[in-house]
């Protein structure tokens, strides 16, 4: 259930607590609104820690840039903090339009991963990714388990391509030089990471 505080007094209690226990980690502000988020689960954890890996062996062993187990992303330089989003995972390229701020990127990454979780608005973020310049998005969804890439088209992120338990379809990046597909596991579906142009294959 979503609750709006209007007192200041409440808010800064709230926030100061949240930073203390470090609940605020993936809290984001859109447009001047701060917006708190549950923390990520043990599983979700678990996909960004593998997901990050494998493009962090794809981009770094070839020269090619860096990936980051989350970021703050911004579309401004100064004043960053009236308006940025936190995606689970960011591939930033050599040359790329994101400017490193030290804490934050100003312009769209190259490449973006968001996980969904219960109640969260990974889906609500497409807008603003397209404005700042993300030329693609990867949409984790476990409920029920799916894939979605999305690609930049003008200044909106249109989806490509879609996976699930009943159409396996392999997703291919044009971007970071990987494809995603989901395929069968233990306990739960697993997703496949292939490197386009080598031998390397990540199962998270």
């Amino acid at each position: 259930m979503a609750t709006l505080v209007t007192d200041p007094f409440i808010e800064d209690q709230i926030r100061a607590e949240r930073a203390r226990c470090g609940g605020d980690r993936y809290d984001e502000v859109w447009e001047g609104t701060y917006m708190m988020t549950p923390l990520a689960n043990l599983e979700h954890q678990h996909l960004v820690i593998g997901l990050t890996a494998a493009l962090y062996d794809t981009l770094t062993s070839a020269g090619l840039g860096m990936a980051y187990p989350g970021a703050n992303v911004s579309d401004r330089e100064t004043g960053w903090e009236k308006n940025y989003r936190c995606p689970d995972v960011v591939a930033v390229l050599n040359g790329s339009i994101a400017k490193p701020c030290d804490t934050h990127f100003s312009g769209g990454p190259d490449f973006l991963i968001e996980i969904v979780s219960p109640d969260d608005r990974s889906r609500a973020k497409l807008a603003f990714y397209g404005r700042i310049g993300v030329r693609e998005l990867l949409i984790v969804d476990r409920d029920p388990w799916s894939l979605e890439l999305y690609e930049l088209q003008g200044d909106q992120l249109e989806l490509s391509g879609r996976a699930d338990l009943s159409n396996l379809a392999v997703l291919k990046s044009n971007v970071v030089r990987l494809s995603f597909r989901l395929v069968a596991g233990a306990t739960r579906p697993q997703i496949e990471v292939l490197r386009l142009d080598s031998n390397g294959r990540w199962i998270i």
